[in-house]
């Protein structure tokens, strides 16, 4: 830190993305200030911006502050939260303290925004030289922002730079790579480092350093809290006691990048899993109430898709007495009811072209197939997808009779059962839905009550409208 303090105060003057504060540290500024300074280093593609607080902003000598934002509170709220909560979208800003010759400076080291300008309560600011400006007063400084916002991929960025080769080969499971690729391991460090630069998983920077792709990290980072901003993007699992989150029973962050930590993370949500017993002619067996495949597919899609712009967020999968949640940052690219039909499409294209060929996912469409396929098969209610404000929930739910299905139940399982059997080429009918649901031959009413509904809701509509019964139709 005390580096970067030097490398800073030898700045000429105040510019778009640094700013010296004596001991000023008024909230709605330093709100406002990170809102320009994060804007600011997104269009002038800076890595980071900086506040420093016990700087003369005219001399640049260093006179220490008083301002301690630890201690600092808005109200009854600690001002780091404060600032995070009407900072939209939630912006990565961290907060150093050191002594320099006895003098206390304060550092906040502030991340460029990450997929649209960053707002402070809901107005977007802008660096103009060494001034806090809106954003909206200089059109030509946010259409110049939104064409970087439109380039900017996150497969693109570093997520560690200027590294040796040693540290290269410590960080990445390179060992992982090559057998889950099927690639003989190469005999020598060149070689490695070469097949890895091939792969865009690392840079070759000079003669001697290299820079740490954010796809090569998130994959194969043999620690992702070696990688301080791709930490928070770990895989995280909780499992509850009961069916709210109340009371937390166990809580487990994955360490391992995406592929190397893949196959155990999927076995530990499995091993966590109510299971049911079963006894059979000699033996007891304990089967799963979910199946492994759909787990499977939903977690590898909460990876895949996620948008890794969103910060202090990552992919959650919540384990409760009646359902399983699988939740990741980011709206869908298509509409959640055209999940089981629709091409596929990928935010992050580069980490999913790697899983695919990894054998992880597919990039076919077919994973929500598998996942409707297999709740079928273990007759099990409909599959809920939600798109809670910013993030995207996929939720499996556990055994329940037809009797216990509500309304919106049923007609879910109708129109994904219609929609699994047309990609499949053939038609929903009565029947088919009846052994779907659970239902008795003898209550195919109840099963026509059903279609019925789907089809009010629009969902679903008849096949050949107007020809034989209703018992018959599809």
């Amino acid at each position: 830190m005390r580096q970067l303090i030097f490398g800073l105060i030898s700045l000429p003057y105040e510019t778009e993305w640094v700013e010296f504060k004596h001991n000023k540290a008024d909230a709605e500024e330093i709100g406002q200030n990170i809102s320009a300074l994060s804007n600011s280093a997104a269009l002038l593609e800076k890595p980071c911006s900086y506040i420093v607080w016990g700087i003369d902003d005219k001399t640049h000598d260093i006179k220490g502050t008083s301002f301690r934002p630890h201690e600092t509170k808005v109200g009854n709220e600690n001002l780091e939260s404060w600032l995070l909560r009407l900072l939209d979208p939630k912006v990565d800003f961290r907060i150093h303290e050191c002594d320099i010759d006895n003098n206390h400076l304060v550092v906040f080291e502030v991340f460029p925004a990450p997929s649209r300008p960053v707002g402070f309560k809901g107005i977007e600011f802008i660096r103009i030289g060494s001034y806090t400006k809106k954003l909206r007063e200089f059109p030509e400084k946010e259409r110049s922002l939104w064409r970087i916002f439109d380039t900017k991929r996150f497969e693109d960025g570093l997520a560690l730079e200027g590294v040796s080769s040693d540290d290269v080969l410590s960080l990445i499971s390179y060992p992982k790579y090559f057998s889950m690729m099927k690639y003989p391991l190469p005999d020598s460090r060149k070689a490695i480092l070469e097949k890895l630069t091939s792969e865009r998983l690392i840079f070759r920077r000079d003669s001697e350093r290299y820079d740490i792709s954010n796809v090569g990290a998130i994959l194969f980072a043999r620690n992702l809290g070696d990688f301080e901003r791709l930490a928070r993007k770990s895989l995280r699992v909780i499992l509850y006691k009961g069916t709210n989150r109340i009371e937390t029973v166990k809580e487990q962050a994955g360490a391992k990048g995406y592929a190397v930590g893949f196959e155990g993370a999927v076995d530990y949500i499995n091993n966590l899993l109510p299971q049911n017993e079963q006894i059979g002619r000699a033996l007891r067996s304990e089967v799963r109430m979910y199946p492994e495949i759909a787990i499977r597919e939903l977690v590898a899609n909460a990876l895949i898709h996620q948008d890794f712009s969103i910060t202090g967020a990552g992919p959650l999968v919540e384990i409760f007495s009646d359902r399983v949640e699988i939740t990741n940052p980011g709206i869908p690219l298509i509409d959640t009811l055209r999940f089981i039909d629709e091409p596929p499409r990928s935010r992050n294209e580069t980490l999913a072209g790697l899983m695919r060929r990894m054998g992880i996912c597919e990039e076919r469409g077919s994973g929500i197939d598998k996942v409707i396929f297999q709740v079928e098969l273990f007759q099990l209610p409909a599959p809920d997808f939600r798109v809670p404000g910013s993030s995207t929930v996929a939720v499996l739910y556990g055994p329940r009779k037809f009797a216990q299905m509500h309304r919106e139940e049923r007609i879910r399982a109708c129109y994904q059962h219609a929609c699994l059997l047309y990609v499949s080429g053939k038609r929903m009918s009565n029947a088919s839905l009846r052994k779907r649901l659970g239902i008795k031959d003898s209550n195919y009413p109840l099963a026509s009550r059903i279609i019925r509904d789907s089809i009010e809701a629009k969902l679903i509509k008849p096949y050949g409208e107007g020809s034989g019964s209703k018992r018959d139709a599809s």
